[in-house]
């Protein structure tokens, strides 16, 4: 389950100033749903990837004690 920022208030912040699990967990569920996405949907979605792209991804190259290597948006 997401515990986090709605849309709505992501929307009002640059994705820059995104958190990794939310950039996650909208890419995963636009993904989802790609083929019903509007026009301004499918921007939306766009500019998720480009930041996660501009961030070098979202896999991280190492595990932790308290972490795996994939973000998880729980």
């Amino acid at each position: 389950m997401y515990v986090g920022r709605d849309m709505t208030e992501l929307s009002m912040l640059p994705r820059s100033e995104w958190k990794d699990s939310e950039l996650s967990y909208f890419h995963h569920s636009l993904q989802q749903m790609a083929q019903y996405l509007n026009q301004e949907g499918l921007s939306i979605h766009q500019g998720i990837i480009e930041e996660i792209e501009n961030r070098g991804g979202l896999d991280r190259h190492e595990a932790t004690y308290t972490n795996g290597t994939e973000v998880t948006f729980d």
